[in-house]
């Protein structure tokens, strides 16, 4: 993953009031350090749990939630009432916050100690009433959160927790993501389209568009040497078929992918780009259609989408921030072909050239094949297929007046058969609940035929971010029905123009 500027942190948020005084409330800071260092050392939570001091008023409440919306590691914010917090406290912090907010309604102890319980300990313990006072002001304010009520000891809890962070995290990213259009999109088509200034106003990503003769210039002037060095890492890294090694008949081939490579890393890396898209359609002076780089620079945690799709490119950027450090991988991809035979029926998924390595079930190899679109020098690419498991395709698609993510969860399988004669590579899954099920649902939502498959990240992540940034989702999984799908198209249609007009 191409390095963020600041290290990422959530901050853990403790309301309470004056009222109990100066013990009590040391009493309340002590449980929530140890409720925040239980989150901070479990293995579902992804970044460092910072505790922040208890909060007993306004004026520090809203100082609190404002400082988190300008801390530059702040992916966003945990709330807790450990005792009563009066919640119109609350109103002009929570109404200033923009970073993500998770109300996490627990409280110290797991059990009742009911022989000692006396009205101290019902004092000092109260969180199950004052997160109801606290759970009213937000929705009474109309803050988008996300709410788990459980003990922390509980990995359940930390899991959703963990996911929520992760969430938060592409969410963050997006915030000052700057993308490379290298030529516009594909011609004709219509899904790669989009509102920019909307996508902005939404994520928060950057999206503009670059000569691709402006890359060229920086491919060209790569040094020879740095080739060398790359076209090394490459042997020792996948299977180089014998022609493309030293002495082959192809090798120049090889040598101009590692060119491409180190040149469109330099463009993106000093222009502050984390995300990119090419077109086949503009390739000016690239001798090859990027293959084997845009491969490389996306298991590095860019984002890509093909055919200047920028939707999918900025949501694979996401989904890689959320999945940093979770086995599994997360590629772009696109539906190709299908298998209709009955009981066995399956998505054959590629692309021309640009699958991940993330996902690759075993040691790409290294290949040159002929590729008859875009009217340039056969290009380089890694070939695998997709290890098995189970995953989510996901799609972020414009339909007017919102953006929408639909999102299907899948199991990656084995081919029935080795694909000796595909030249890219790919990906095989078995859609829930079934083939024509899901594909009904997909053409029904409008989704995108880019696409980004993922094995790190899952339904609730997705989920999550689609709360944060207001973006409509549609899930398909095992329970979805075509009838049932259809009324949840038509009733977020009356809620989107509903609530647009408020």
């Amino acid at each position: 993953m191409r390095p963020s500027t600041h290290e990422r942190e959530i901050w853990f948020l403790t309301g309470s009031q004056g009222l109990y005084g100066e013990d009590t409330l040391a009493q309340v800071a002590d449980q929530s350090r140890a409720i925040a260092r239980a989150l901070d050392d479990s293995p579902h939570v992804p970044f460092e749990v910072v505790w922040k001091p208890v909060l007993t008023d306004a004026e520090s409440i809203r100082d609190r939630l404002s400082e988190a919306n300008s801390a530059p590691g702040c992916v966003g914010v945990i709330a807790w009432m450990h005792t009563f917090s009066p919640a119109k406290m609350w109103i002009a912090g929570l109404d200033a916050l923009r970073v993500p907010l998770l109300h996490l309604h627990t409280q110290t102890n797991v059990g009742l100690p009911w022989g000692e319980i006396d009205m101290d300990f019902m004092n000092l313990n109260q969180a199950a009433h004052g997160d109801r006072e606290f759970g009213h002001v937000q929705t009474r304010v109309g803050v988008r959160r996300k709410t788990v009520a459980g003990h922390v000891s509980n990995p359940a809890v930390a899991r959703r927790v963990g996911a929520w962070a992760r969430a938060a995290a592409g969410h963050h990213e997006l915030r000052s993501l700057r993308l490379a259009r290298f030529g516009d999109n594909m011609r004709d088509v219509a899904v790669t389209e989009g509102d920019k200034v909307e996508a902005q106003l939404r994520f928060g990503v950057s999206v503009n568009t670059y000569g691709v003769n402006d890359l060229v210039a920086v491919v060209d002037d790569v040094p020879d040497h740095e080739v060398d060095g790359l076209v090394e890492e490459y042997e020792e890294a996948y299977e180089v078929a014998p022609e493309l090694r030293r002495g082959g008949g192809r090798h120049a081939s090889l040598r101009y992918g590692a060119r491409l490579e180190i040149g469109v890393r330099r463009f993106l890396d000093e222009g502050g780009f984390g995300a990119f898209t090419t077109n086949f359609e503009d390739l000016g002076g690239l001798r090859q259609l990027p293959g084997l780089a845009v491969q490389r620079l996306m298991a590095d945690g860019y984002g890509f989408g093909g055919e200047g799709d920028w939707k999918t490119s900025v949501l694979l950027r996401a989904v890689k921030t959320m999945g940093r450090g979770r086995p599994g991988g997360t590629s772009f991809m696109e539906d190709y072909t299908y298998h209709m035979v009955e009981g066995q029926e399956k998505i054959l998924g590629a692309h021309m050239l640009e699958v991940c390595p993330s996902i690759a079930a075993r040691r790409p190899s290294l290949e040159i094949h002929p590729l008859g679109i875009g009217g340039r020098e056969d290009p380089v690419r890694l070939k695998f297929t997709a290890a098995p498991g189970p995953a989510v395709v996901a799609g972020l698609s414009d339909v007017g007046d919102r953006f929408r993510l639909t999102v299907n969860e899948v199991d990656v399988v084995e081919p029935d058969a080795p694909l000796t004669r595909l030249p890219v590579a790919c990906a095989v899954w078995e859609p829930r609940p079934s083939l024509s099920t899901s594909a009904e649902a997909w053409l029904m939502a409008g989704a995108p035929h880019h696409t980004v498959l993922s094995s790190a990240v899952g339904v609730e992540e997705l989920d999550d971010f689609a709360e944060m940034t207001a973006t409509e989702l549609l899930r398909i999984d095992a329970d979805t029905t075509p009838r049932a799908f259809l009324r949840e198209l038509r009733w977020n249609q009356a809620y989107h123009r509903l609530a647009a007009g408020l």
